[in-house]
């Protein structure tokens, strides 16, 4: 037998790519106890910042993993991300700014009161090794210069064939599931034949990564985007340039996009630097030039993630441009969902049709945000209308005097500026989009009682918390055995099942306690290290105090009992009932006697992996 013939590796889990999908999978999987192995064709992980945009719901993910704090070191910080810029250059006359990324007075208390969480803006060279460090501390395993080429699977696993671009030699690893993280250009979602709805390589841009000390033009409106109106880079559906802040402030990317139809852009040393002076506004700017790269607009999506063992994520499923900081962050999202799944079927506590739950809950959001960040771009069209001239021989003048009309006319173009930018908050200032998702599967079991869900604001903007199934819990304050405030999120998640109740809630707890699951913890809300004094879970909870709220380990609600139950027995056939639904395996008195030793595992591999931070 040859050595690409003969498995040579064993694992439960296979993922393909180490980016935000796949570190984040292996993150999430070690941390649950499972065998993970990753491979990636490449080096080392991203070399270049790429997406950086991390929003209130990943910041939660991180959390939940244990290394939010971690991630924070090597951040941008919130209160620096949000005076966005549009301007005629850095030095120049301004446009408009936006408050941005909840930031400004209007918004930022709908943020800080639906999150423990702010935002963070961490490029992904940075993230990247957060994910991966702890999720190879955590036991995960890798293979770096290790190509992906085909897998087949069986009724009890798949069996993967790589290539070592080292030595070239072909092995094969035998796993239970694959995950395909595997970017863009995903040949495992080939493989398998995903139907991908959409065009790629509808438009381009250029970037450039430079160093430059820009402090002078940014520390006093401190931002990690200024759109630069200028002739120079008025191409493309945007028709801005763009200056992004890495560091603050001394690293950069300039970006504007190109015409595919031309070729590559011209990256000539001189003309970079004339074009980024012209973007900053100062011929004398000493600028350092660290790399140049092109990215194609790209809009698809496809209409399912799996196919029998088979699961892919992030890039390979969704694929659409960075604005409204969409991509990484649902990339980690897609993995967080799916990786508890695989966790209980592997370890034996959910019968396999748990997993056909990713697809038809992370499919819809993928269509939903490669729609939405495609539309943010066209969004940029009313703004440029205001400032753009034709036929001027000066534009930028040309369109600061159109802006600045005392007349008739410079009232209609202000005011349709004020639209404009006002339009621009749903790339930049919607909470809804990042917190709203909604899950519908055979992993989530509706209220019947609830109806349907009446938006009462505008669902893309803001966020609107909820108990019924298939919502993320809500963020709410508690208080500790020390006085110190936690939130609903930190005692809920951590890979384990939640049912949340109150202190009439004690038909719930003994009925949780009578089932004995390894897996199942039981909050009561009002109990000593978990008391309401704000009375803030009180008032979004949307249940009886004596009813219930069965949280799953990804934080969303898979079940709740709004009504009054103080029938121990009564409790205990509803949450079995739900429970065994959910997981897709009959929970009966087998589980009930489930081993002391074993339940003493799952608790101390969450008890070790548990940093929640604390406020």
């Amino acid at each position: 037998m040859t050595d690409h013939e003969t498995p040579t590796f064993e694992t439960d889990v296979l993922v393909v790519g180490t980016g935000p999908a796949g570190s984040a999978a292996a993150l999430a999987l070690a941390t649950y106890g499972v065998k993970v192995h990753l491979v990636n064709r490449w080096n080392w992980l991203a070399n270049t910042p790429r997406a950086h945009i991390t929003n209130q719901r990943t910041v939660e993910v991180l959390r939940d993993l244990g290394v939010e704090e971690e991630a924070a070191k090597y951040a941008t910080p919130w209160e620096l991300m949000g005076d966005t810029l549009f301007t005629t250059s850095l030095a120049g006359d301004e446009i408009a700014r936006v408050r941005t990324w909840g930031t400004g007075d209007d918004r930022i208390g709908d943020y800080i009161k639906g999150s423990p969480c702010g935002l963070l803006d961490i490029p992904q060279l940075y993230m990247e090794p957060v994910l991966f460090k702890n999720a190879t501390e955590r036991g995960a395993t890798s293979a770096f210069n290790t190509e992906y080429l085909s897998h087949v699977q069986d009724d009890s696993g798949i069996t993967a064939t790589l290539r070592d671009l080292l030595t070239g030699r072909e092995y094969s690893v035998r796993a239970k599931y694959l995950i395909g993280a595997d970017g863009a250009r995903s040949a495992i979602a080939d493989e398998i034949g995903l139907e991908i709805e959409g065009r790629m390589g509808r438009a381009a841009t250029a970037y450039v990564l430079f160093k430059a000390d820009l402090s002078k033009y940014v520390e006093h409106r401190p931002s990690i985007l200024h759109w630069i109106m200028t002739p120079s880079a008025n191409f493309g559906e945007i028709g801005m340039g763009l200056l992004r802040a890495i560091r603050p402030w001394d690293t950069w990317i300039a970006g504007w996009g190109y015409n595919m139809d031309d070729g590559e852009p011209d990256f000539d040393p001189e003309y970079v630097i004339a074009k980024i002076r012209t973007l900053v506004g100062d011929p004398e700017l000493e600028i350092e030039i660290r790399s140049t790269s092109t990215w194609h607009v790209n809009q698809a999506y496809a209409k399912t993630y799996s196919s029998g063992r088979v699961f892919c994520a992030g890039d390979a499923v969704h694929r659409h441009p960075p604005s409204s900081g969409l991509g990484s962050n649902t990339s980690i999202q897609d993995s967080f969902n799916l990786a508890w799944k695989l966790a209980y079927v592997i370890k034996g506590y959910a019968g396999p049709g748990l997993l056909e739950s990713y697809s038809p809950e992370r499919q819809p959001v993928g269509e939903q945000i490669v729609a939405r960040a495609n539309q943010s771009r066209i969004d940029y069209g009313p703004l440029n209308a205001c400032f753009r001239t034709e036929g001027q021989a000066d534009p930028v003048a040309a369109g600061l005097a159109k802006l600045r009309d005392p007349g008739p006319a410079g009232v209609e173009v202000r005011k349709a500026l004020v639209e404009a930018v006002q339009l621009k908050n749903y790339e930049f200032n919607a909470q809804g989009v990042e917190l709203n998702q909604r899950y519908s599967s055979q992993a989530v079991i509706p209220d019947p009682d609830a109806g349907d869900e009446q938006w009462l604001r505008d669902r893309e903007l803001y966020l609107q918390p909820s108990t019924r199934p298939g919502a993320k819990i809500p963020h709410a304050w508690l208080v500790d055995e020390q006085g110190r405030r936690i939130s609903t999120l930190d005692v809920t998640g951590k890979g384990r099942f939640t049912l949340v109740t109150g202190l009439a809630g004690t038909a719930w707890t003994a009925a949780a306690d009578s089932m004995k699951l390894p897996f199942l913890d039981v909050v009561v809300v009002g109990a000593k290290g978990t008391e309401d004094p704000y009375c803030a879970w009180a008032q979004v909870r949307e249940v009886h105090e004596a009813g219930a709220v069965l949280v799953r380990p990804d934080g969303y609600v898979a079940w709740r009992q709004g009504a009054a139950t103080w029938d121990e027995h009564n409790a205990t056939g509803q949450l079995r009932n739900a429970l065994s639904s959910i997981l897709d395996r009959a929970l009966d008195a087998e589980d009930a006697q489930a081993s002391a030793a074993e339940a003493s595992v799952f608790h101390e591999q969450g008890a070790e992996n548990e940093h929640a931070t604390v406020h």
